[in-house]
């Protein structure tokens, strides 16, 4: 599953392996321009708007240095909902501030520095609340998403041992780097591996229940 989905990142080789080897709604508008919010789509019998797109596109920006078309950006939102609404039918708990705060937090040490920070944030055109309810809405949809299918994923040595030897040894060979070892490593490659069988899983729910939903994409229509 693509992570962004979910403003969350995918869990590749690089990244796994990185924890080996490091210290381990509305318009955003202009004073010059005014921009119109339409309908980009609808879901069963929501909405979403123009400008909850571009907004995810923004945050995008402020996260990854760039943003996916328009119309991936709607099929996110669309899972969005998905996730959304079964989390809302489950009663599934929002984050607490503290953990906003955290992630928040977070997302700033991820720059070098905090004035370059918010100089991207300040060219993305999200505001500091906008951004605090993007990462809000990311620990919610991440943490349902977690509790509904961790509990069915089993890792077992063998896929730790493979994965050590296939991914781990060779990276840290290419770096030169002296290796961990298998007993070091094996907490945080089970993790990642388990991350991967929840993206697996999750990808296959959300194909099955966006067959189920209706959803009608004005976005594309005015694009024909």
């Amino acid at each position: 599953m693509s992570a962004k989905i979910f403003l969350r990142r995918p869990v590749s080789i690089i990244r796994i392996l990185a924890l080996f080897f490091s210290s381990l709604t509305f318009v955003i508008a202009s004073s010059a321009q005014q921009l119109i919010d339409r309908i980009a789509a609808r879901v069963e019998n929501d909405i979403i708007l123009l400008s909850d797109v571009r907004i995810l596109g923004h945050y995008q920006m402020l996260v990854d240095g760039k943003s996916e078309a328009e119309a991936q950006l709607l099929d996110r939102l669309i899972d969005q909902w998905v996730v959304q609404n079964e989390a809302d039918a489950s009663r599934f708990p929002r984050p607490t501030n503290a953990e906003i705060d955290q992630a928040v937090a977070a997302l700033k040490k991820s720059f070098p520095s905090i004035q370059e920070y918010e100089e991207r944030r300040k060219q993305s055109g999200l505001s500091e609340q906008q951004v605090r309810d993007k990462i809000a809405t990311q620990i919610h949809l991440t943490n349902y998403l977690d509790s509904r299918f961790r509990p069915s994923v089993q890792v077992d040595a063998k896929a730790i041992e493979n994965f050590y030897t296939s991914a781990v040894l060779p990276r840290a060979k290419a770096r030169g780097q002296e290796p961990p070892s298998l007993e070091a490593s094996r907490d945080v490659i089970q993790e990642a591996l388990i991350e991967q069988s929840i993206d697996a899983q999750a990808e296959q729910w959300l194909k099955e229940s966006r067959s189920r939903i209706h959803v009608e994409r004005l976005l594309d229509e005015e694009k024909e």
